[in-house]
């Protein structure tokens, strides 16, 4: 018999790890088996779901749960695995399972068939090949690819077929002998591992404590990847993208538009990393603060460095983010000085304060963010090559919601919901229909604000929904409430959704001399409007 490591003592109910498992197939009842062995280890339940339809609630309920560790087999767990924040434990079969479940199929029938997801199992040829037992090998990526499968090996005379629960069960479907391979000593390995797996992750913030001599810092990231709403395949592949980054140590670049969530993706990729949502995530605006202010800020100073300085000095954010991640909003508009001691502390991992001598080590992940091309700017002399090539290891491009005007309606009702219910009014039964009827006119719509336009229009029709609760949300109602929908783009903003190459001097003269209607209109700061305005002779 198997010797097994005793279990640890029971953990109390608010400390027990959270474990999930996830199975649509007769794997399920292995682990409605095996669970109360653990019951008193940890909180585990059951997902009755499977590949998109497990993906979409696992994510929806992370944003306000807490999950340790998923557990899942075969393609669901390949599926879950490369889209999810959360560990997820893949139960493997061991090679005696597999040798047990080849003994009942060979009792069943003369002609077996392994089947697996999408990798073969290598040694089974030898083993067929030595004990003279005919054993065909199917590999699949698809359940209607295991479905062919199935089909063809029944064509071929095959009666008995061994696999995980996808593959067992559409073998029965098929009139053939499924034979499940996973035995109750895997899946409890299974749930080991995802103990492990919490347990190490509830003890991290400890250990940092314990490093640093400090308490876990307060600042945290608010959103996660269910915020980043959409059903696009290219929301699909940014979320993908987000889990993917999220293994990773090395910086990432976020690009796209103004009003794209690019800050929004900055938390979500450190919410994903490991204890992600434990670690301190401090983000600044490069392009909103003076050049003076903002070196202070990021590197923090010592007393008496100039005038105003704090009595006995004050860390910047780069030691507020140690340990976490640092998000550099609208890096373009960072000045080339600044840009220069930025890429030392990218090389040498400290820093030192202004008007200080002393380095300070620093363990920070940078992710930075623009909505303006980095590259043209590296030509203008305006950024520097090697700071680019730092801070780009990874790249994300956010889509512009024109681009997936197929999000447009459904983020719309999201966003209307919520803001309906602030002013304590509740939306009524056929909003979604109404707002089908409005498809047409807010897909026409270039969106340069991106989301943050779309969240306003919400803002916008929320409050006059709750002044005439039964007025009905048509067409004409939405171009009454925002006429703008209705005029003709630009050819710059219908293209490029913004007006990047217009000059500041151009968008101040556009508004009457309006510095905040221009700098809403270009997508950037006062700040970095006037600091234009500076270098274009017409501040």
């Amino acid at each position: 018999m198997a010797y097994r490591t005793p279990p640890a003592p029971a953990a109390p109910e608010g400390d027990k790890p959270v474990i999930w498992t996830v199975s649509v197939s007769r794997l399920s009842g292995l682990f409605r088996d095996i669970t109360p062995e653990y019951d008193a280890l940890a909180t585990i339940e059951p997902i009755h779901l499977g590949f998109d339809e497990a993906v979409r609630h696992i994510r929806e309920r992370l944003a306000t749960e807490r999950c340790d560790a998923v557990i899942s087999a075969g393609s669901n767990a390949a599926y879950l695995k490369g889209r999810l924040a959360v560990p997820v434990v893949v139960a493997k079969a061991s090679g005696s399972d597999m040798l047990r479940a080849l003994a009942r199929a060979r009792r069943a029938s003369e002609r077996i068939a392994v089947v697996t997801y999408q990798q073969p199992v290598p040694e089974l040829a030898d083993f067929a090949a030595t004990f003279g037992v005919p054993i065909e090998q199917r590999t699949y990526d698809t359940q209607e690819d295991a479905r062919a499968q199935i089909r063809e090996l029944k064509g071929a005379g095959v009666q008995a077929v061994v696999g995980a629960g996808l593959v067992t069960d559409l073998a029965t479907e098929a009139g053939l002998t499924g034979v499940f391979v996973y035995s109750s000593a895997s899946i409890r390995q299974a749930f080991d591992d995802a103990l492990d797996i919490a347990r190490v992750g509830q003890l991290e913030p400890v250990r940092r404590q314990q490093r640093t001599g400090a308490a876990p810092d307060t600042l945290r990231a608010r959103h996660g990847l269910a915020d980043l709403r959409g059903d696009s395949p290219a929301m699909e592949k940014v979320r993908q993208a987000v889990v993917l980054y999220a293994r990773s140590h090395a910086t990432v670049l976020i690009q796209g538009e103004t009003g794209s969530g690019k800050e929004l993706a900055a938390q979500a990729i450190h919410r994903a990393g490991q204890q992600g949502a434990r670690r301190p995530f401090v983000a600044i605006n490069c392009g909103a603060i003076a050049e003076s202010l903002l070196e202070s800020e990021l590197f923090g100073h010592e007393e008496g460095a100039f005038t105003g300085a704090r009595r006995g000095g004050r860390p910047g954010l780069f030691e507020a983010a140690d340990g976490g991640t640092l998000f550099l909003d609208e890096i373009g508009e960072m000045p080339l000085p600044l840009q220069t001691r930025l890429l030392r502390v990218l090389e040498e991992r400290e820093v030192v304060r202004v008007g200080g001598t002393r380095p300070v080590p620093v363990d920070v992940r940078i992710v930075s963010a623009t909505h303006c091309d980095l590259e043209e700017r590296i030509r203008a002399g305006r950024f520097r090559a090697d700071l680019f090539y730092r801070l780009a290891v990874l790249r994300l491009v956010l889509p512009p919601l024109r681009e997936r005007a197929a999000d447009i309606v459904p983020l719309l009702e999201w966003l209307l919901r919520g803001a309906l219910a602030a002013l304590g009014t509740r939306a009524q039964p056929n909003l979604r229909a109404e707002l089908q009827a409005c498809a047409p006119l807010l897909a026409n719509h270039p969106w340069p604000g991106n989301v943050r336009e779309l969240r306003n229009l919400a803002e916008r029709l929320a409050l006059f929904l709750s002044a005439e609760p039964l007025r009905a949300l048509t067409p004409a109602f939405v171009l009454s409430v925002s006429p703008e929908l209705a005029q003709e783009p630009s050819h710059a903003a219908a293209s490029t959704g913004a007006p990047a190459a217009t000059s500041a001097t151009e968008a101040l003269r556009r508004f009457d001399g309006r510095r905040d209607a221009a700098a809403a209109y270009l997508g950037i700061s006062r700040t970095t409007l006037w600091r234009r305005l500076r270098e274009e002779g017409a501040a």
